[in-house]
């Protein structure tokens, strides 16, 4: 399974992200790209799929119409999705991929959808969040 891990590293590293840390045990590894938004992207290599998974924010006590919002933002995006864990409390961006035919530039094209969702979103989500 490491040869998963391995392949995905080094396109992370040709990609110039930072790779913050890794679990070789879990085939995992936490990437940064802090000049496109991105800060502790977990990329969990798991076969038949990689999952690409980015915390957003905790949901805010009084959500409003936060989660419609966040199911009309999905419409436009490019790859992946904004998600919730499994109690509803955090957003969070979620991708998968298949890993048997992974490429450098799928795992870019992804990565990079969630900095152009950062982009676009950010600011309307933050004042979601100041609710």
């Amino acid at each position: 399974m490491s040869e998963y891990l391995d392949r995905v590293k080094g396109y992370l590293l040709d990609l110039d992200l930072t790779i913050v840390a890794e679990n070789e045990a879990d085939t995992l590894v936490v990437v940064d790209d802090e000049d496109n938004g991105i800060k502790q992207l977990v990329i969990d290599c798991e076969p038949p799929i990689v999952v690409l998974e980015q915390l957003i924010a905790e949901v805010p006590p009084e959500p409003g119409d936060l989660f419609k919002r966040l199911l009309q933002m999905n419409n436009t995006l490019v790859h992946g999705a904004f998600v919730l864990d499994e109690t509803g409390s955090r957003i969070f961006f979620r991708d998968t991929l298949q890993i048997s035919h992974l490429d450098i530039n799928e795992l870019e094209g992804s990565i990079r959808a969630l900095s152009l969702a950062l982009a676009e979103y950010g600011a309307e989500l933050l004042d979601y969040l100041k609710k």
